[in-house]
This record gives C-alpha cells, structure tokens and sequence, in this order.
C-alpha cells in the first residue's frame, strides 16, 4: 500500500520512437498531503473489510539527511563545527582522540577529518623541512662572514631572547599559534639576527682598534681594553638601533589596531614583530656586549698573553681584572 499508494509504483512504460517513459500509478496528491490523509488511506484486508492505513501502521515525519553525498563510492555524512577560543590544530587533535576513545564505530563505517585545520598541517610540513635548513644557511653565512665559531654561537645563541618578546605578547593578545604567527616570527628572527651581526661587527672593530693601540704601546691587551671596547662599539651601536625599532614600530602599530579587511591576518602577523623588538632591543644592546666580555674573559684565561691584566690599571671605574 505505501509503494503503490503514496511512492508510486512502476506498471509499465509507454514507447514513443526511440524514447520510453515509465508509468507510475499512485493515489491523487490530494489524498497524501498531510499525515493525517495517509492515516486515512483506504486499505481492504483478505476478510474484505476495509480499514484506514494509519490502523495498521504508525506514520511519522524525521529528519534525514538535507542532502545525500558520496565519496569514494561510499554514502557519507558532513557535520560542520566552528572553532572559537582555540586554535584549529589543537581542536582537531584533542576531537580525534575523544572520537577514537569514545565512539565505537559499526563495520563498514570511517571517521575523516577536513577543513582549514588541513592547510595549517601542510605548512606546519614544509615549515618542518625549511626552517632547518633557512638556520643551517645562517649559520654557514655567519661563519663566513665572521670567519669564527665564537661569534656566530654568540648570534645564534641569543637569538631565543629577541624571540621571547613575541612569545609573550601573542600570550597578552590571546593569539593561537598559526601559519600567519609563524611568519611573523621568521621576519622578527632576521630583524634581530640583523642587528646582532652588525652590533657584534662594532664590538669586533673596536676591539681590534684596541688591539692595534696595545701592539703600538708594546704592551698585552687587558680587560680594561676590552670593556672600553664594548662601551665604545655598544655606544655607537645605539642611535641606529633606536632608529631602527622606532621605524619599526611606527610601521606596525596601525596593523595592530586596524579593524579593516585582513586587519586578523596581518595583526597576528605584525605581533611578534612588535613584542619581539621590544626584546630584540634588549638583546642587541646589552645581552650582546655582556657576552662579548664574557667570552673574552674566558678567552684571557685559556690564553694569557693575549688578554694579560694590567696591575692597579683602571678604565672608566672597573678594576683590572
């Protein structure tokens, strides 16, 4: 009764040339509108009474699918969820995890996971294969343009404190780690190795001045040179760096507070870029210097000729070592 009745069944087709139509036979629209005229469709039993169909059976409306898709030859279903308050990448873990301890899946059925979370995993893969070897290339530059391992770990090892000030401010703002917040680091890590080579460039050329000044004098160069050194090459190294996280931060700070189209993008950008020069500056000129002296006191100890102190000398209030 419901195939014939109300989904209509196939009798026979009608021939018309080359076409063919099937013929359908079914109860008047009228007579299957609503649930209550299926209820009382007319229904004869073998005794030959007659009774409604809704006696018999028990007619109801659900939902279903809005649309029926299939991939890979299989029927699936999509259930569509928004993010907010975290990032895409932790979300999608921690909800696969908790799928796979808490749903038991039937046989023949799978669980795949899609979205924007998936272009997130490919650059996180070629961020994995580039970053190592972008710092492998720095290294070597650095080397051959210092053409000492000491100076080059001195860069690269204090580089993780230029970093920091981005670390923090993304934790101030409430920023997840992403694709954009990547990039925004790679631009702060050469900004801050920049400003690290070229301040350790002025300590070196000081220095040597130093060292030129002792050979003339007839005398070994002593701690007392090297901190005049410092102070000489971190002097001259100020004004420019000034300028340099002034210029900076008057470029990004509109990007920071802008609200236009692609303001979410570019902010999250921009913001390792604001807090990391804050750290950045830091580093260049006072982290840089203290471990320039640090490594030409130990320097002086391995090898005490060329770093000898001078007995009772003092330069600009610090005793000789």
């Amino acid at each position: 009764m419901v195939r014939t009745a109300i989904g209509g069944m196939r009798i026979s087709e009608t021939v018309e040339g080359l076409e063919r139509y099937p013929i359908n036979i079914r109860y008047p629209y009228d007579d299957r509108t609503s649930i209550e005229a299926l209820r009382d469709l007319p229904m004869v039993t073998p005794s030959g009474a007659q009774i409604g169909l809704g006696d018999v059976a028990e007619i109801t409306v659900t939902d279903g699918p809005g649309m029926i898709r299939s991939e890979n030859a299989r029927l699936n279903g999509w259930i569509y969820v928004d993010i907010a308050g975290r990032d895409l990448g932790g979300y999608v873990e921690e909800a696969r995890r908790v799928v796979a301890e808490q749903v038991d899946l039937p046989p023949g059925y799978s669980v795949a996971w899609s979205g924007q979370f998936e272009f997130l995993e490919r650059a996180e893969k070629r961020l994995g294969m580039i970053v190592p070897v972008t710092l492998l290339l720095i290294v070597v530059l650095l080397f051959m343009a210092f053409g000492r391992a000491v100076d080059v770990a001195v860069i690269v090892g204090t580089l993780p404190i230029a970093l920091s000030g981005g670390f923090w401010l993304l934790w101030m703002l409430d920023f997840d780690l992403s694709v954009a917040v990547v990039v925004g680091f790679i631009a702060l890590a050469g900004v801050a190795v920049e400003t690290a080579i070229i301040m350790q460039v002025y300590l070196n050329l000081a220095l040597d001045k130093r060292r030129k000044q002792a050979a003339a004098e007839g005398r070994p160069v002593t701690m007392d040179d090297v901190l005049d050194a410092v102070t000489e090459g971190a002097l001259l190294r100020l004004r420019p760096k000034i300028m340099t996280v002034a210029t900076i931060f008057a470029g990004l700070l509109p990007i920071m507070i802008g609200s236009g189209t692609g303001a979410e993008v570019m902010r999250r950008i921009a913001a390792p870029m604001v807090g990391g020069m804050a750290t950045a500056t830091l580093l260049t000129l006072f982290v840089i210097p203290a471990v320039f002296v640090l490594v030409n006191r130990i320097d002086a100890v391995r090898n005490p000729k060329t770093l000898s102190p001078t007995p009772g000398a003092m330069a600009h209030g610090h005793p000789a070592e």
